[in-house]
């Protein structure tokens, strides 16, 4: 029989924790399971209840609730012998929907009760372990900016970014692995364990948590008329064609900026140096995957839809302009007049 143990975040998301306990009693073949749930109480309590599931020989640890309270769990065990589960109840949900884990908790808790487990990679930024993305520029400031805003939520996500892009400076950067040395201007540098922030934006489409490789994205500079397009194009899985974008998969990354500042790590904001190491580590950590993954089909779902009509509504702003012969600067100030309505 295994020993599992569910996690839950009762802070996480909009759904009422309440009933997961009821949800799990008529859900999960408990002939085949014996289960605890436990509530966290504070920042970091996952990773301490994790460490200690693997002491008490637990086969399984459940992370209930978003892409925090997975990271939070998954670090506390890594390269050890207990799997990670995800029963996604957060608002990206970035691993959960790149491993194809059904965002309902009765159909995630079916996928517990297949108990497929896969040997996966994981990532470390500076020694910060990372499960889906990490990276440095726009992406790192808008996860800062995320987590001061005091609400959640993709709406709350998507304001931040186009707040933020508007003023935002890109950075020169000096990445260096295995093949040699580059240096960028960049918007952002992102490396991508897995394809996606969450929401089904896509960073990088082609990622892969099982080749022991990271996919380093590099966004160039663009002006704001450009900006729509790469919105949608995040959203569509097409970004790694996009002129603007540089990619490539490397082991092991050095990267140097002139200044010290903020970089990110699954969505959490931390402060870091001028110098900064980023690498996989192969096979790190073993999860619980669902088996039909590569049957089902990648459907749009209501985030996919919302964010597409948004950004063609200001694709054609974009381009009535651009008929108009008027300024990029006169786009940004439509776009910021939109957000203060």
């Amino acid at each position: 029989m295994h020993k599992i143990l569910f996690i839950v975040n009762p802070h996480s998301g909009t759904s009422d924790k309440s009933t997961f306990q009821p949800m799990v009693e008529r859900v999960v073949d408990l002939s085949r399971f014996q289960y605890e749930v436990v509530f966290t109480e504070y920042a970091g309590h996952a990773t301490e209840l994790a460490q200690q599931a693997v002491k008490d020989g637990y086969d399984a640890v459940v992370a209930v609730g978003g892409d925090g309270t997975v990271n939070e769990t998954a670090r506390g065990l890594i390269n050890t012998q207990t799997a990670l589960g995800v029963v996604p109840c957060g608002s990206g949900n970035g691993l959960a929907r790149h491993l194809m884990i059904p965002l309902s908790i009765k159909k995630s808790l079916e996928i517990i009760n297949d108990f497929e487990v896969h040997d996966l990679d994981y990532g470390l930024i500076d020694g910060h372990p990372f499960f889906c993305t990490c990276g440095m520029g726009f992406d790192a400031f808008i996860s800062q900016k995320f987590s001061e805003a005091g609400k959640r939520g993709p709406a709350t996500y998507l304001e931040q970014i186009l707040k933020g892009a508007l003023n935002y400076q890109p950075e020169t950067y000096e990445l260096s692995d295995e093949s040699g040395k580059y240096r960028y201007k960049a918007f952002l540098v992102s490396c991508a364990n897995a394809s996606q922030y969450g929401n089904n934006a896509y960073i990088a489409p082609q990622a892969s948590m099982s080749d022991g490789l990271l996919d380093v994205i590099v966004m160039e500079p663009f002006d704001m008329i450009d900006a729509p397009q790469i919105s949608l194009e995040m959203f569509n899985k097409t970004l790694d064609k996009n002129a603007f974008i540089k990619t490539f998969r490397t082991k092991r990354l050095q990267i140097h900026r002139k200044e010290e500042g903020v970089i990110h790590y699954d969505g959490d904001p931390a402060q870091a140096g001028k110098d900064i190491t980023v690498e996989v580590v192969h096979k790190g950590i073993k999860i619980i995957v669902n088996r039909n993954a590569d049957k089902r089909l990648r459907r749009p779902n209501a985030i996919q839809s919302a964010a597409s009509y948004f950004f063609n509504e200001i694709n054609a702003i974009r381009q009535d302009m651009v008929k108009q012969g008027r300024h990029v600067m006169a786009i940004s100030k439509v776009l910021q007049r939109k957000l203060n309505k």
